[in-house]
């Protein structure tokens, strides 16, 4: 499996992450701030979808 082939971050999965951090905040997850870069990641590509979803409606 190459490095391109992942699925990209989303809200649903952002969220799942940020709540096991704060059900164990000790966990390596909150500890090493991997939450915050789960929403970060999550926000960029919902920007993403969002350009491409405008772009459709504008072809119509």
């Amino acid at each position: 499996m190459g490095r391109n082939d992942h699925t990209p971050m989303d809200g649903d999965a952002a969220e799942r992450i940020n709540a096991a951090a704060q059900r164990e905040p000790d966990s390596e997850t909150a500890r090493s701030g991997f939450d915050d870069r789960a929403t970060a990641a999550a926000d960029r590509n919902s920007v993403d979808d969002d350009y491409y979803e405008d772009d459709e409606d504008e072809l119509s």
